[in-house]
């Protein structure tokens, strides 16, 4: 087995987790607990497919994806930033609507493929690097964008006044409120913002990854993206880590079937990626890995300015 091949594989994988991820830590960043990541990943999957069948073009039905997952996740903030409902009822019950809804929608086009197909970037000089070549400047376009996003976000909440803003949404809202600034818009800005990004995540599993579509067809990476955050500790650089990580396992267990290689039984080998996501959630409920991870301090506590 080509280790070159299965780093290459395995940023593949990472990608819609790392979208998702991303996603997620902006949402989370803001001080709301965004339970809904499965389904905003389907209804991105869903809506991609459908709008690049239709159109024809795959920068459109990427963008198609983005905007479902924006107004999806708009109607999430809806209910739990203005309605303040219960944020991880709300977010169980959307996990489940998203999934429905792209069912619904995608019933038509199960089992169908795209003709179009996402071009590999050749990049002089640096593809023919040896290792990283093959590994890092011969991927699609949205693989590169993906971790180039990681760079920008971890600059943009360490180095920038809005990122300042957006910290200080999550940690003490009120502080916030007391300066003018508006809590309740910029918690949705960052839940569409956010929403977008985890719907990105599921188009590229339909459209560019395997362009097809399939009911269910995220299996599970919504929940795998926010075991990642957790791990992460809700920082950028270390979202990258863990979604590769998730990604290498991915690759390793696809890589391993198809050369005959694999010396695990396949079954325990398919179950690889969500056995670790629940050793990363149980390692990090310790009482003393949790006090470290410092989570924003008002995630998951609706805001009411009547009440500070």
């Amino acid at each position: 087995m080509s280790i070159e091949l299965l780093l290459a594989a395995a940023l593949v994988s990472a990608t819609p987790i790392l979208y998702a991820a991303l996603g997620q830590l902006l949402i989370e960043k803001a001080g709301v607990l965004n339970l809904s990541i499965e389904g905003a990943m389907l209804v991105g999957a869903v809506s991609g497919f459908v709008v690049t069948s239709v159109s024809g073009s795959m920068v459109v039905g990427l963008i198609g994806a983005v905007l479902a997952g924006g107004a999806f996740n708009a109607a999430f903030a809806f209910c739990v930033v203005t309605l303040r409902l219960n944020q991880v009822v709300t977010g169980l019950a959307f996990s489940i609507l998203g999934g429905g809804l792209s069912a619904f929608i995608g019933q038509a086009f199960v089992g169908k493929a795209l003709a179009a197909q996402m071009p590999d970037l050749h990049i002089p000089l640096l593809a023919d690097l040896p290792f990283l070549g093959p590994v890092i400047f011969k991927q699609d376009p949205l693989v590169l964008l993906a971790f180039v996003l990681v760079g920008v976000m971890a600059l943009f909440l360490s180095r920038t006044r809005p990122g300042l803003l957006l910290r200080t949404l999550g940690e003490s809202p009120q502080t916030l409120d007391a300066l003018g600034i508006p809590v309740i818009g910029l918690r949705y800005l960052y839940s569409i913002l956010g929403g977008g990004l985890i719907a990105l995540g599921g188009a590229y599993l339909s459209v560019v990854d395997t362009p097809t579509w399939v009911e269910n067809m995220t299996a599970g990476r919504g929940w795998i993206a926010l075991a990642v955050v957790i791990f992460a500790s809700w920082r950028p650089g270390w979202v990258m880590v863990g979604s590769v990580l998730f990604g290498l396992v991915d690759a390793y267990r696809f890589r391993a079937q198809a050369s005959g290689q694999a010396f695990i039984d396949p079954h325990f080998l398919n179950m690889l990626p969500y056995v670790a996501t629940l050793v990363v959630l149980i390692a990090m409920s310790r009482p003393g890995l949790k006090a470290r991870l410092r989570p924003p301090a008002a995630l998951g506590l609706p805001y009411d300015r009547e009440r500070r």
